[in-house]
């Protein structure tokens, strides 16, 4: 896959996403219980306080109910900013059935990338996201992330995509 991914050059995908967070195979079936389940995973992980998991599911789903962060081909970015955040921390939850999400192709959604943010780190959120839209534009990285059915699978996608955006 080299030379596919075209992720930002301040920050790479591997800086933000927490390894042990990683979910190859959700249970969730809808949109809510996706965010759930991911912000559980991040909070299992140690990676978000479990004080504050119910703030952040419900942040972010308060940020799609104004507007759907699945894009469109299989992939959705949900995403939100909270005070109570030390670090940006994210994680990429996989779904094999897909779930709607409320896509704009009103396709299921397959692949997940969640990213939350402390307030005071707007510009490097952006960033994360230009990283992480950069890469999901690359039919190919799409494709090998959907077909990726463990957390070490999906891992090693994220380096290689790092890798090639550094060339």
């Amino acid at each position: 896959m080299k030379g596919l991914a075209m992720g930002s050059k301040d920050v790479k995908l591997c800086d933000f996403v927490i390894k042990d967070a990683i979910v190859p195979d959700l249970a969730a079936k809808d949109r809510n219980g996706v965010i759930k389940e991911l912000v559980q995973s991040l909070a299992r992980a140690g990676a978000v306080d479990e004080a504050i998991a119910g703030e952040l599911v419900a942040e972010i789903i308060k940020r799609e109910t104004k507007g759907s962060t699945g894009f469109g081909k299989g992939v959705a970015v949900p995403h939100a900013k909270h005070a109570g955040l030390k670090k940006m921390v994210g994680v990429v939850g996989r779904s094999s059935p897909g779930v709607d999400f409320a896509s704009l192709d009103k396709q299921p959604v397959y692949s997940f990338f969640l990213l939350l943010s402390p307030l005071s780190e707007a510009e490097k959120h952006l960033a994360a996201m230009n990283a992480i839209f950069g890469n999901l534009q690359v039919d190919m990285f799409r494709k090998f992330l959907r077909q990726s059915d463990t957390q070490q699978k999906i891992w090693e996608l994220l380096e290689e995509a790092d890798q090639s955006a550094r060339v």
